[in-house]
């Protein structure tokens, strides 16, 4: 195994809008004691449309935490980002104060896949309804799934590297450890994240193409990875944002480390090819491990992917057999985002956000709505089970062959 870097990246703040909670406390709340959040799609525009069970935020109203000027050029994604960052700073301790005396010391990087879909759905009916006069001059900017990073690093005054993950469903895991290289780098703190906000029916029309796609109607039953009942995933919106910094740095500055990032790596398998994601997840997890200097037999849980499709769970439920071993089929295994569903590129950061709260709490978190498994796997389910934890291993694939895994060590493991 390898040593430690350095400069390790550690996590000081985080800020959480999910369907289950508009706020981090909120959000670990719900996902502790495994209350669902799915709910029928009510967004304007999507009632007559195939998808009918989503993770909607509706415990969020963006006037009350964007200013209007940032609003009316932003979408709903990006109003998500622009809140969470509040909150990730907040919780850090880090104050426009601290980090205006040194503007390019602070970065901002953000990953999304569906982008601005609701705004750029309303620019486009002006356009074909009134004419291209009535078309607003953010059209150009508020869709493109770089405004959250742009738009977190103007209103903040964030004037360090900055950047956006474009890798499917994988690229908040992709994130999270962009930001930890950057760290180790250099950059004294990132702003790091990825929020989505896929439920506008232009958005929605496009993900009907997709065979992984649950339709079914009741919030019970639409979303059961691991399962013979498992019949696709429901999407879900909101997101999470994290302040990366220095461990060294952090713990100078009196902040309460939470976590480190500790190792990452990814590797690209195809879209919709389930099975080769196995020997996709399993190199992605050892070389996590390896760049963690991490042992199998120290992954104390695993936050799945769960994508609730038959073939794509017995590949993962294989993977980490394969990649962990004897401890693979031992190691505690959970997916809290089937009470809230599968957010895209937020999903795995979300992920990261309930496994660091986890590992402070010692309390794995339960799997809602799975009650039957049928993989060779030790799923939490029911209530949450007490455990203690000190690291922690996230997984993720996109539809389109990305995959990614992380490793997450508790904040007083790195402990001086």
């Amino acid at each position: 195994m390898t040593e430690p870097h350095p400069r390790r990246a550690a996590v000081t703040g985080i800020g959480v809008v999910a369907p289950n909670g508009a706020s981090t406390e909120s959000f670990w709340k719900s996902t502790q004691e495994g209350l669902s959040a799915l709910g029928p799609v009510t967004r304007e525009g999507c009632e007559h449309l195939p998808l009918r069970v989503a993770g909607e935020v509706r415990e969020f109203e963006p006037s009350a935490a964007v200013e209007e000027r940032y609003l009316v050029q932003t979408d709903r994604f990006t109003h998500f980002a622009l809140a969470a960052t509040d909150l990730a700073l907040d919780d850090a301790r880090l104050g426009q104060a601290d980090t205006g005396e040194a503007p390019y010391s602070v970065g901002v990087v953000t990953a999304a896949g569906s982008g601005g879909g609701e705004f750029g759905q309303r620019e486009l009916q002006r356009l074909w309804g009134k004419g291209s006069r009535f078309v607003g001059p953010y059209q150009s900017i508020a869709w493109f799934y770089a405004a959250s990073t742009g738009q977190v690093s103007i209103r903040r005054g964030f004037k360090g590297p900055c950047s956006v993950v474009a890798s499917d469903e994988a690229g908040g895991l992709d994130a999270l450890a962009h930001a930890a290289r950057a760290v180790r780098r250099g950059t004294d703190v990132i702003v790091a994240g990825a929020t989505e906000a896929p439920l506008a029916p232009y958005s929605v029309v496009c993900q009907l193409g997709y065979e992984e796609l649950s339709t079914c109607d009741d919030p019970e039953r639409a979303y059961r990875p691991f399962t013979q009942g498992a019949c696709g995933f429901v999407p879900a919106e909101g997101g999470a944002m994290f302040v990366v910094e220095a461990e060294s740095t952090a713990r100078e500055r009196g902040a309460r480390v939470r976590a480190t990032l500790a190792g990452h790596a990814a590797t690209f398998t195809g879209a919709s090819r389930w099975e080769l994601s196995r020997e996709g997840l399993v190199e992605a997890i050892r070389a996590a491990l390896a760049d963690a200097g991490c042992a199998p037999e120290e992954i104390d849980v695993v936050f799945a992917d769960a994508l609730g499709v038959p073939e794509a769970d017995r590949a993962e439920a294989l993977a980490i057999a394969d990649a962990l071993g004897a401890h693979g089929r031992r190691v505690p295994v959970t997916a809290p985002k089937t009470g809230i569903g599968r957010g895209y590129g937020a999903a795995p950061v979300l992920d990261s956000a309930a496994a660091v709260l986890a590992m402070e709490h010692g309390l794995i978190p339960p799997t809602p709505h799975v009650v039957d498994v049928c993989h060779d796997l030790d799923l939490v389910t029911g209530r949450a089970r007490p455990a203690e934890l000190r690291t922690a291993l996230v997984l993720s694939r996109g539809l389109m062959g990305s995959n990614s895994a992380l490793v997450l060590r508790h904040g007083a493991t790195g402990a001086s």
